[in-house]
């Protein structure tokens, strides 16, 4: 008796597996509004890191295995996370040099983060910003100069003011010595 309760089991079971799935009825099936959102909670698992700059709609990436000498100019921002040496022309956009970033390099472009290693001069339109694990070896020009605790910095500071009508007004600061900030 058992043996005949498992093979009709199993029948029932092929059957249902096997039989061809209803067709839809189009007038029966409701589709999601486009206008409403889908939650997808959270789990402990995940984990967020915050950014601490924004991400940029455009941006080219030199990978940590990309060897580049010579000159370098884009119209959109560009993070170097390999070893680039020459020159690199950003006037409007943002200059990021990773940190396996190694740069050997002047440098100008609106804006420059170093998290990573620059040696040579490096001009900024708007700020340059050396992270805590930034090393840099240069002469620094920029509206704004920030220098994170921990990051090293050997070379002269100009910080550049806007122009007024008497005249143009520099500010400049020279470390004659190695200096960790």
């Amino acid at each position: 008796m058992g043996d005949a309760l498992i093979k009709e089991e199993f029948a029932m079971w092929w059957e249902k597996k096997n039989r061809p799935a209803a067709p839809l009825d189009l007038e029966t099936v409701t589709l999601p509004s486009p206008t409403s959102k889908m939650e997808t909670p959270m789990n402990e698992a995940t984990t967020r890191v915050p950014s601490t700059t924004a991400t940029p709609q455009h941006q080219t990436v030199l990978g940590r295995t990309v060897v580049l000498h010579g000159q370098l100019s884009a119209s959109e921002d560009l993070l170097i996370e390999g070893q680039f040496e020459g020159t690199v022309t950003l006037e409007e956009h943002r200059l990021t040099v990773g940190a396996a970033g190694q740069v050997k390099a002047e440098i100008r472009a609106r804006q420059v983060v170093v998290m990573g290693t620059v040696s040579g001069n490096v001009s900024a339109k708007d700020k340059i910003d050396i992270r805590r694990t930034g090393h840099v070896l240069g002469d620094l020009k920029a509206g704004t100069v920030a220098i994170e605790e921990g990051a090293y910095f050997k070379g002269s500071v100009d910080i550049l003011r806007d122009e007024s009508p008497e005249g143009s007004h520099v500010a400049s600061a020279h470390s004659g010595r190695e200096t960790s900030a």
